[in-house]
């Protein structure tokens, strides 16, 4: 018995211990520490990094063609059955008109051979080491770009989970008051003082609320669901987010950033679209450089061996040598005007690239102003909601006083009731604005070039 209670007791010890690694194992965030979290390993971030490390490689692959490349071949041939050559017969002693069959060579065959391929010159080559630095530069700048936007992104759903939770509380209270305003109105009712009107409208009232609150939970799961895949943490991953939504608006108060001017050349929009002009520049070049002569060298070395059995690593084999050394020179001459259609299409799409650049940075000019003004809206509509909400609970309150004197109608209680609710949804919603305008406008506001450290 003793050893019986002595197993039971290890396992609840055993499940106890579970369970507090399973809740201290929830992680925390606050709205920084999820964005620095994200821009670590969020699946976007990984992807942008994975493609920098890409364009590194591409870049050396393109240096290294302008560079000596070695190759080797080794050639083993066993002929199973050797090729017969008919000759004249007086050659070997016969008579005039006949053919005698003779066959040459030896049954097998060994050789091994190194060459070495040096590229002198080629107009193409130099124009690809030219854009070896602009490829490498596109995928920084996307980098900068996709980091901007897993912030952002971050920020979304971090302020759409404390919108969710916040209506959750807000709904659960809003709920509780209902419920003792009904089951008080029922007493009323029941002494005769009221009529069922005003009990029926109650219940209209908190079945629509019970409605909200389970929608707000249920929202709240999801939008928790896509701050982890936002953040790159797997979704049956626990977290929770920790600040609080009011103060977080509060901290997003920033009026010297609607003052804050940038050069719209440091914009990584612009600098995206200059990347583009760029690549789109170099390929005019590329094109104009095939109309020029190519010129490389060689040196071969190599060694054959013949027998007519496989001796070719015995100690008295013959390996004969043999070297070549050579130049190529290929000079294009005519193409039917082939090349010089190629190129003009490349010409014009460097124009259409230009055209571009001066829209983009017309365009950021745009957002940027645009964004200022989102952002001071919010926060003029952010200080109106509250005082909205503030008018709609005292109205709310007189109401509930006059209903249970009788100087009102339920119906009115219910007006009153519904304007504090939508007044509750727009305080909240008005706060989640103040944090989103806030970061589109520092995304567009942002110089941040890439780093290593990125």
């Amino acid at each position: 018995m003793k050893k019986i209670f002595f197993i039971f007791f290890l396992q609840l010890a055993a499940f106890a211990q579970a369970q507090e690694e399973s809740t201290t194992s929830q992680k925390t965030f606050t709205l920084e520490e999820a964005i620095s979290y994200g821009l670590q390993n969020s699946y976007n971030s990984e992807i942008a990094r994975k493609d920098v490390a890409i364009a590194l490689k591409q870049k050396w692959e393109i240096i290294s063609q302008g560079l000596p490349q070695i190759s080797g071949n080794a050639e083993y041939r066993n002929n199973l059955k050797q090729p017969v050559t008919l000759i004249p017969g007086e050659i070997a002693g016969g008579q005039p008109g006949t053919f005698v069959p003779v066959t040459f060579g030896t049954k097998q065959n060994l050789s091994a051979t190194a060459t070495w391929n040096q590229l002198i010159f080629d107009g193409s080559y130099i124009v690809g080491v030219q854009s070896a630095k602009t490829l490498l530069q596109i995928s920084e700048n996307a980098k900068v770009k996709t980091d901007l936007s897993v912030k952002e992104a971050i920020t979304n759903a971090y302020g759409n989970v404390l919108l969710a939770r916040e209506s959750v509380e807000i709904a659960k209270r809003n709920l509780e008051t209902i419920d003792k305003n009904l089951n008080d109105t029922r007493v009323t009712y029941e002494n005769g003082l009221i009529e069922e009107e005003a009990v029926e409208q109650l219940e209209i009232t908190l079945l629509g609320l019970q409605t909200s609150l389970n929608n707000a939970e249920r929202m709240e799961g999801i939008a928790y669901d896509m701050l982890k895949v936002s953040m790159g943490i797997p979704v049956s991953t626990p977290i929770t987010a920790v600040d609080n939504l009011e103060q977080l608006s509060t901290e997003n108060f920033d009026l010297q950033l609607l003052i804050k001017e940038i050069s719209v050349e440091d914009n990584i929009d612009y600098r995206i679209a200059e990347d583009q002009s760029n690549q789109a520049e170099i390929l005019v070049k590329l094109e104009k450089s095939k109309a020029l002569p190519k010129l490389s060298a060689f040196v071969n070395y190599g060694a054959q061996a013949n027998g007519d059995t496989f001796s070719f690593f015995n100690n008295n084999q013959i390996y004969y040598d043999q070297s070549v050394l050579g130049l190529s020179l290929n000079v294009p001459i005519f193409s039917s005007g082939m090349r010089s259609a190629r190129t003009a299409q490349k010409q014009i799409q460097y124009e259409q690239a230009l055209v571009q650049l001066e829209f983009t940075k017309n365009q950021v000019e745009l957002d940027i102003q645009s964004a200022k003004n989102d952002y001071k809206f919010s926060l003029e509509n952010y200080a109106n909601k509250q005082k909205s909400l503030d008018l709609a609970e005292r109205i709310e309150n007189k109401n509930q006083v006059k209903f249970l004197e009788g100087l009102t109608s339920s119906f009115e209680l219910s007006e009153a009731q519904q304007q504090l609710y939508r007044a509750q949804q727009d305080y909240l919603q008005a706060m989640l604005e103040v944090i989103t305008s806030k970061i589109d406008l520092e995304n567009l506001l942002d110089t941040t070039k890439y780093s290593k450290e990125n």
